[in-house]
């Protein structure tokens, strides 16, 4: 149903650096880049659902949404873990440690990337 979600940054090459070690662990590079460089799409395969981290094209800075958040969908709560931990090695910030969440079935860790994004891995069925 989602053809991609996307995040602002104030900083491409600083937030590619980051995305490209933490979305690496699901096996995810770059499969878009707009020729002006002003956005690029993560995947496992070009017309796949993609993240997406851009400058904003009004040319105001970025800025985070409150209420806002991106799930990353890990295979298991051990690759929830490993993001965050990557992801907390990279300068991004705790937002919740990797747990079981709701009824137990679920696990979520929760960070906020270079820029104040919000970012939840999740393990379903865990």
């Amino acid at each position: 149903m989602i053809a991609f979600s996307a995040v602002g940054t104030n900083d491409l090459k600083r937030a590619r650096a980051f995305y490209d070690e933490l979305l690496g662990i699901m096996g995810a590079k770059v499969v878009f880049e707009r020729p002006d460089g002003m956005l690029m799409s993560y995947g496992n395969a070009r017309g796949a659902p993609m993240f997406s981290i851009c400058e904003p094209f009004d040319g105001a800075p970025a800025s985070v949404g409150n209420g806002a958040m991106v799930a990353f969908d890990a295979k298991d709560p051990a690759q929830a873990k490993e993001l965050y931990d990557k992801a907390i090695s990279l300068g991004a910030t705790c937002e919740g440690e990797p747990g079981p969440r709701l009824d137990g079935s679920i696990t979520c860790a929760y960070v906020r990337d270079l820029d104040g994004n919000k970012l939840n891995f999740l393990a379903q069925g865990s």
